[in-house]
């Protein structure tokens, strides 16, 4: 790791630091408010359908309540899967049907114990949870690069890229601008409990 490269993971994690400490001061009604309106943000705006295939997530760490949206996604038919960690060596992940019997995995998170997977790219749309993130699109996660490494195949491509990427958080969590870094893949739309954020690229 170059000193740059460095200093910028040191500035990622006293930003993520700083970030989830802000969000912990939250109200209880503040978080609930803001996930349903959330939820029926993500309802309006996107085409839910039967048979859609939606990747979402367990909250963890003040993570926004993603279970309202859920709901609704069932309601319209949806498919709904979780991501699994399935190879903490290499940051590797898989996406299970959200169904029967759940366990936590060794960040304490909730996954399927088993069922029906599909790789990333058979996805239709999937909702990240975000520590931060900028206009761009630029997402500050966890840390772990899970995400990052599921969908690098989106760097690589210039038209088709796969499932609709829409990192859901609050308001608050909004930066003036991320550094991007190689391995970094940008979301196609943010959603807070302000509206949705249709992500472009600045080029930088």
């Amino acid at each position: 790791m170059t000193s740059t490269s460095s200093n910028q993971a040191e500035a990622r994690r006293e930003l993520r630091k700083q970030l989830r400490a802000e969000r912990r001061k939250l109200s209880a009604k503040m978080r609930e408010q803001a996930a349903r309106r959330i939820a029926l943000t993500l309802q309006r705006r996107f085409y839910l359908h039967p048979g859609m295939r939606v990747s979402v997530y367990s909250p963890l760490f003040g993570e926004l309540d993603i279970a309202p949206f859920v709901v609704i996604a069932r309601r319209h038919g949806c498919e709904i899967f979780l991501p699994v960690l399935t190879d903490r060596r290499r940051k590797r992940m898989r996406f299970y049907a959200a169904t029967g019997r759940m366990r936590r995995n060794w960040m304490g998170i909730l996954e399927p114990e088993m069922g029906r997977s599909v790789p990333a790219r058979m996805l239709n749309l999937v909702i990240t949870p975000l520590v931060g993130f900028d206009a761009t699109g630029m997402r500050l996660g966890m840390g772990a690069g899970y995400f990052d490494r599921g969908f690098a195949y989106r760097r690589l491509r210039q038209f088709w890229r796969g499932p609709r990427m829409v990192g859901v958080g609050f308001a608050m969590q909004r930066l003036p601008k991320i550094t991007a870094a190689p391995h970094d893949v940008r979301l196609d739309a943010i959603v807070t409990e302000e509206g949705v954020i249709e992500c472009r690229s600045t080029g930088s």
